[in-house]
């Protein structure tokens, strides 16, 4: 048998680097056998790649290009064939596989794929995606491949937006960034100077005006007969992305000195639109002016929190042959700067950022990138000297541009390509409606949300308990007083033991009951306030809007990212190959399978 050394690269989960053979499986009327005299066979003889040209798609959907496969000449040269080297139904054959694969991941310290769901730096699969299909991974820079520290950046970017409000005459002495007030996915009312939370239907569940939190009688007061409507641009104004955070902050402390009438007259009639309107003129100057990225550049390890992992996980990819892109809003000096000082420490053999991209696009503005063509620029110098071009090509530096020219160039086109970004429109809707190409949406907030989550475990049992006893309760007290109702009209209740109840005993037991309910309802509704507390005492938990439903985040989410996860490196728990299935999807009526489970084995005569 041949000797293989079996290199792992860094990963959150320790991965030993150790010299083994190939295991020799030894189980019940099975034979493995390997046909490869060296491990450079792999890209030999032994097998064969799926091309475009001959690809098909598999019983998912899926394309099979870039799939491996057998040469069946390589096998009987060693007389061999597909067929003979199992012994036994596939079944068996599959199962006694899978247990010894589980068996060697474990002694090798990798976790299964399975088990990285099962993790805050899982990456989690909406729909189905085969990585091998894919040709080509675009990334975004800002809180996607650079990562940058929220109170650190955003609050200067804060700093900066309060300093241009005070210029224009704002009132903001005594106000400071507080990263709290907001989450990711939450939604501006520029018509209320509301931001509120809404569920996957668009609902409001919680709502804040100004800093104040609305409570839950004046939200549905307020918003009872609306509905969040993101195409209503001139209302909403979602939060897609942690670069949202300064400016709601900015907004909603603002909104409390226009309702505290300090905001001088002669600013003009200002309404919450209004209001809106000039702290997002004082933030653009901030970014325009670039004093706040100059201090970035000058300072990356005070606002960049680099990742070691990561430049790994893009190697692999490289190496497994995908064309990298960079496709990035960012200016060219800040993404040289911000590459440079995040990457460029942790590649091997001296090589750079710019080695690791077939292509990189600077000043993209997207989302008008994926959408129409703006000229396009090569940069050709160090400084940032540019020239116009009219084609891009492998291995070049750019401006502008489109999606379209990137996809000629590459003659790489639609759901061959995966997109990576953390901007749920700019980013993931974009990319996928307009070129329908593959999405992967960055969210760190992950991280914090499952283990506030695993945390929860025991208060959200609990909760679950009390409105469960409340149904059984209520059910009962609903029968009784249907059967009162029924008694009033001289008709009898659905069962006898409700019809001979007296009208002393019928009332009685409806009051207990009722009482009951009313005690129950003192005991959850706190609860039900503080769910999601771990993750944020105002809003909850960024995926979900109550109890049990998903929050409009998470439909958005759903909607347009294939798989989501916390940051780029977990792509080291997985490979380049992977084959990524979404789970099944539970249904109100999905309780069937709960009803053949108690039902197993039971027969009717």
């Amino acid at each position: 048998m041949a000797t293989a050394n079996l290199q792992f690269l860094q990963n959150p989960f320790p991965r030993p680097t150790f010299s083994s053979k190939y295991l020799v499986m030894r189980a019940p009327k099975m034979v493995f056998k390997c046909g490869c005299s060296s491990s450079s066979s792999v890209g030999g003889d032994a097998f064969s790649l799926t091309s475009s040209s001959k690809c098909d798609v598999d019983y998912l959907g899926e394309s099979t290009k870039g799939d491996l496969n057998i040469n069946l000449k390589h096998l009987e040269n060693f007389g061999l064939d597909g067929q003979a080297t199992l012994e036994g139904p596939i079944e068996q054959v599959a199962r006694l596989e899978a247990e010894e694969a589980g068996s060697l991941l474990r002694d090798l310290g990798i976790p299964s794929p399975s088990a990285a769901r099962l993790s805050p730096r899982g990456m989690f699969c909406t729909r189905t995606l085969n990585l091998r299909s894919i040709s080509a991974i675009g990334y975004d820079m800002d809180y996607t491949l650079i990562h940058y520290n929220v109170m650190a950046w955003e609050g200067r970017a804060y700093d900066y937006c309060m300093e241009n409000l005070k210029s224009m005459g704002f009132p903001v002495e005594g106000l400071a960034f507080d990263p709290d007030l907001v989450i990711r996915g939450l939604v501006i009312d520029k018509e209320k100077g509301n931001l509120v939370k809404a569920d996957r239907f668009g609902y409001v569940k919680r709502a804040m005006h100004g800093t104040k939190m609305l409570s839950t009688r004046a939200v549905s007061e307020m918003y009872g007969r609306e509905l969040v409507d993101l195409r209503k641009e001139s209302q909403w104004e979602f939060l897609n992305t942690l670069f949202s955070v300064s400016e709601a902050v900015a907004y909603m402390q603002m909104v409390d000195r226009l309702d505290d009438g300090v905001i001088p007259a002669d600013l003009g009639p200002l309404d919450y639109k209004g209001l809106y309107k000039a702290v997002g003129k004082a933030l653009f100057r901030a970014h325009v002016e670039g004093q706040l990225k100059s201090e970035i550049m000058s300072k990356p390890e005070l606002f960049v929190e680099p990742d070691p992992e990561l430049p790994l996980a893009l190697l692999d990819q490289k190496e497994a042959g995908k064309k990298l892109l960079l496709i990035t809003n960012s200016d060219y000096h800040y993404t040289d700067k911000m590459m440079q000082h995040s990457f460029n420490r942790f590649l091997p053999n001296d090589m750079g950022w710019r080695d690791l991209f077939d292509m990189v696009i600077v000043s993209a503005r997207k989302p008008e990138f994926f959408q129409m063509s703006h000229p396009l620029y090569e940069v050709v110098t160090g400084e940032g000297l540019m020239r116009p071009c009219f084609k891009t090509r492998t291995g070049g530096l750019y401006s502008g541009g489109s999606a379209q020219m990137v996809e000629n160039s590459l003659n790489i086109h639609g759901d061959e390509i995966l997109y990576v970004g953390d901007h749920i429109y700019t980013d993931v809707s974009q990319s996928k409606v307009h070129l329908r190409w593959r999405t992967a949406l960055i969210c760190r907030e992950l991280e914090e949300e499952y283990k506030a989550l695993i945390h929860s475990r025991g208060p959200r049992a609990t909760v679950v308990e009390l409105i469960n006893q409340k149904e059984v309760v209520g059910d009962l007290f609903n029968q009784l007083r249907l059967a009162l109702q029924r008694r009033t009209k001289g008709r009898p209740a659905q069962t006898l033991a409700a019809t001979n109840m007296d009208d002393r005993e019928l009332t009685e037991s409806m009051q207990k009951l009722l009482i009951v309910m009313q005690r129950l309802d003192e005991k959850i509704a706190p609860l039900l306030e503080a769910d999601g507390e771990l993750f944020n005492k105002r809003w909850g938990f960024l995926s979900r809007a109550g109890l049990w439903d998903k929050s409009h985040l998470m439909r958005q989410i759903e909607k347009y990212a294939d798989i989501y996860t916390s940051r780029v490196s977990n792509f080291l728990n997985y490979t380049p190959f992977m084959y990524f299935r979404s789970q099944e999807q539970t249904l109100a009526h999905d309780t069937y399978s709960h009803y053949c489970s108690e039902h197993n084995g039971s027969s009717t005569n």
